[in-house]
């Protein structure tokens, strides 16, 4: 069930400060959130979880500012177990504290309500205590006054668009069994695209400390990129192509791993895309090593349940399957021992690590080929045998002897990657990029992940 969002929304350059806006809201949280655990009933439990955000968002087009907005909201999340049954219900809050209080109290009656409809639930994890964290991720954010410049001044003579958000995230959890988690960071991306008519380079610049030089380094190898998109396009047969993967484009690619891939459930169920791995019938190249890093701060270790993950998982080391994902409802399934996944058992805070590629290197190590910044609309084509489809996009190209001669016409690939990942790996960058979850549609996202290129020999591709 779910209710009516509640944002605040301020369309002037002026807020609170950002220390008190978190400051704010954990303490009115644990108010209200310990209100509402104090009204359960002896045979009732509960688990209540925060997402909040004081966000600025500014839109560019033509490099002006097209849109400038703050929003301030709260929700709510609450799971209450009841006679075998389980109800989940998500509503807003204010931060004010006897609003707040009269809220929870209805939405409780509400969830008490729905139990009583509900069937039992078979796999039902009991709400215990897995413990206490606490953890603030303090950044150093552009002021306010400062954003329009810092963007527009760099990005002068092109037509820039693209969107700004920054400002401080919090996710926090309770429950019934005595738990108690509490998560904070400051984080901003400038999600941008420059184009020259119908041509365009896409681009991502993200983190927690805003950096000028930095950006207008980001800036100045997009504005390069684009004045080479101005050559006469180079059309391509299909064939397989000696190609390097930006990070941009090794982002896209690993997006695919949370799509079943390393989920323990779709294992058990036959469709995991990597099951081919998990029984050893193949494997990836040893230069392919993935990791769960909540250590880089892009979002909190504990899962919707409030159980903590380790800070470093292993799931794929040197081409060989470590660990799927296992949520506490599939280790109750099958017999297993879980090590927090959330619900959906894919990757949260996924680091592909670093290889010995430097970047002045990666032009000559291609000699002739493909270089893709990005990719998109990727698909599994054959989920058994790890095999995807996808387009080339924006800013890619035709090179030879080490020179970009030409950007190319779009192309298809159908690639697998127990090839592709697998012995067809021939370097991984030494350097890696941060690829933030930049979703806003109903609220900022955390989460994300940090990926370096790769270079590839017979990259397939079928149009």
């Amino acid at each position: 069930m779910w209710a009516t969002p509640h944002r605040t929304v301020y369309l002037l350059m002026s807020r609170c400060s950002v220390l008190n806006f978190t400051e704010k809201t954990k303490q009115s949280f644990n108010i209200v959130a310990d209100h509402l655990l104090a009204l359960l009933k002896k045979d009732e439990a509960a688990n209540v979880n925060l997402h909040a955000e004081e966000s600025l968002f500014v839109r560019f087009n033509a490099n002006k500012v097209r849109q400038n907005t703050h929003v301030e909201q709260r929700s709510l999340t609450l799971t209450l177990q009841k006679d075998g049954k389980t109800a989940n219900i998500n509503f807003s809050i204010t931060g004010e504290i006897d609003e707040d209080k009269q809220r929870v109290e209805f939405w409780l009656d509400q969830a008490r309500q729905e139990c009583a409809l509900l069937p039992e639930d078979p796999y039902q994890v009991a709400i215990v205590n897995n413990g206490t964290s606490d953890s603030t991720f303090k950044g150093s954010l552009l002021k306010d006054e400062e954003v329009i410049k810092a963007i527009t001044t760099p990005a002068t003579g092109a037509d820039f668009a693209g969107l700004y958000c920054a400002g401080p995230i919090i996710s926090a959890n309770k429950n019934s069994a005595g738990q108690s988690h509490w998560f904070a960071t400051e984080n901003f991306f400038v999600d941008y695209s420059l184009y020259m008519g119908e041509k365009a380079v896409k681009s991502i610049y993200a983190g927690t400390h805003w950096d000028q030089k930095e950006f207008e380094a980001n800036i100045a190898q997009s504005k390069n990129q684009l004045s080479l998109m101005d050559r006469p396009k180079k059309v391509l047969q299909p064939g397989a192509y000696r190609t390097y993967l930006a990070p941009g484009a090794v982002a896209e690619l690993a997006s695919m791993f949370s799509w079943g891939a390393l989920s323990f459930n779709a294992y058990k169920q036959g469709g995991s895309a990597l099951m081919k791995l998990a029984d050893k019938e193949k494997s990836l190249s040893p230069l392919f090593s993935v990791r769960e890093n909540y250590a880089m701060g892009l979002t909190h270790r504990y899962n919707s349940l409030g159980e903590l993950a380790p800070e470093t998982l292993k799931l794929i080391s040197n081409g060989q399957l470590d660990s799927y994902v296992i949520s506490s409802r599939s280790a109750k399934e099958y017999g297993v021992e879980g090590n927090a996944g959330d619900s959906h058992e894919g990757p949260r805070a996924m680091e592909i690590l670093p290889g010995s590629l430097k970047k002045d290197d990666i032009l000559k190590e291609l000699g002739t080929g493909l270089y893709l910044s990005n990719l998109h609309y990727l698909n599994w084509s054959d989920r058994l045998n790890a095999r995807i489809t996808g387009m080339t996009r924006y800013a890619c190209f035709w090179v030879e002897n080490g020179e970009i001669v030409a950007p190319i016409a779009d192309l298809r690939f159908d690639e697998s990657l127990f090839d592709c990942l697998g012995e067809n790996l021939l370097a991984v960058t030494d350097f890696q990029e941060v690829d933030p979850m930049v979703s806003t549609y109903e609220s900022r996202a955390l989460g994300g992940k940090k990926v370096p290129g790769m270079l590839i020999k017979d990259f397939k591709f079928t149009l």
